[in-house]
């Protein structure tokens, strides 16, 4: 449900915006300058706004496409990030975003153009080395793909870059524009997981494994890369148990040897991000556990994430070739 639409002034008939336009048309619209009057005020309630968001279509003007935070990705030389959205429709406990932001409005950035100039460029910078595109850092890269047809511009886009890789982070099942595209090799769907526990206390609004393991499948049928991200691996009495039935789950249906990559890692949030959303949710014992501090990062105490790492790395080596994990670095 969109309470309302927010909408710059400058952008009202770009084609896109008009497309969105009508596709949001029982909803009120309200024009703006600029869409940081909406999304930076101070003072916002982002629990209120997360039950029922505005849909914010704006431009980027500039930091179209980023250079990725050190530990982030695949291991590559060369990684960026880019979002064409800023937050997402599910409502994840532990997700850094409702620490990053004032607001839980979606702010959809239409100028596709821009940024898909900003990664032709960078392409070219380092021309004959892989260069790695992330989307999905500031937002879902498929769960509002109904909407922002975001695949059927960067998916042909990356295609035609030799050296361009591109990961579409996600928990949605969103992947009907997908399966209509030709598969590139070098676009990577990776579909984050938690275990089943942690999924039905933690993972608000977001589709079941099951679902989400069979738009896994079907992609793979298809022809299209597929990754596994277990991200974040949270502690909590029974997580052995239940990380073994959330690997048996997903292949019983998905063939390991199929997958492009997988990676794993524990909760974790820099200090100031785990300190805001604790005050969100004060009631949520996941804030609640014992974690340290170490270089700004709060995490689960060095001995216990250690175990837990090592247990479910152990596990899911028993399904998947060595060569496709890799150890999630990043501290975000």
């Amino acid at each position: 449900m969109v309470s309302s639409v927010y909408i710059e002034s400058e952008i009202r008939d770009h084609p896109r915006a008009r497309k969105l336009l009508e596709r949001l048309r029982n909803s009120p619209v309200v024009e703006i300058e600029h869409y940081g009057e909406v999304f930076n005020p101070r003072a916002q309630n982002f629990r209120l706004q997360k039950k029922n968001p505005a849909i914010i279509i704006a431009r980027k003007n500039d930091g179209h496409v980023l250079a990725a935070p050190e530990g982030y990705g695949l291991g590559g030389s060369h990684n960026y990030y880019f979002s064409h959205m800023l937050n997402c429709i599910y409502d994840c406990r532990y997700c850094f975003l409702q620490g990053m932001y004032q607001s839980a409005h979606q702010i959809l950035f239409i100028n596709y153009e821009d940024f898909g100039e900003r990664i032709k460029q960078l392409a070219a910078k380092h021309q004959g080395e892989a260069v790695w595109f992330y989307s999905g850092y500031d937002c879902d890269s498929l769960a509002n793909e109904p909407m922002t047809e975001f695949t059927g511009f960067f998916v042909p886009l990356v295609a035609s870059i030799d050296n361009a890789w591109m990961e579409l982070r996600t928990k949605s099942t969103q992947i009907r524009s997908m399966l209509k595209l030709q598969p590139c090799e070098r676009v990577v769907t990776a579909f984050s997981f938690t275990d089943p526990v942690s999924h039905a206390k933690l993972e608000h609004g977001v589709p079941s494994i099951a679902k989400r393991v069979d738009a896994m499948r079907r992609l793979i049928d298809a022809g299209w890369s597929v990754g596994l991200r277990f991200d974040p691996v949270v502690y909590h009495q029974d997580y052995q148990a239940a990380f073994v039935n959330l690997l048996d789950e997903i292949f019983t249906t998905v063939d390991p040897q199929k997958l492009h990559s997988v990676s794993l890692g524990s909760f974790r949030l820099t200090r100031d991000h785990f300190r805001k959303v604790a005050r969100l949710y004060p009631e949520e014992p996941l804030f609640a556990q014992k974690m340290d501090l170490d270089n700004g990062i709060i995490s689960y105490p060095l001995e216990r994430e250690r175990e837990m790492i090592e247990y479910c790395e152990a596990q899911l080596m028993k399904h998947i070739p060595h060569q496709s994990y890799h150890p999630c670095e990043w501290h975000g």
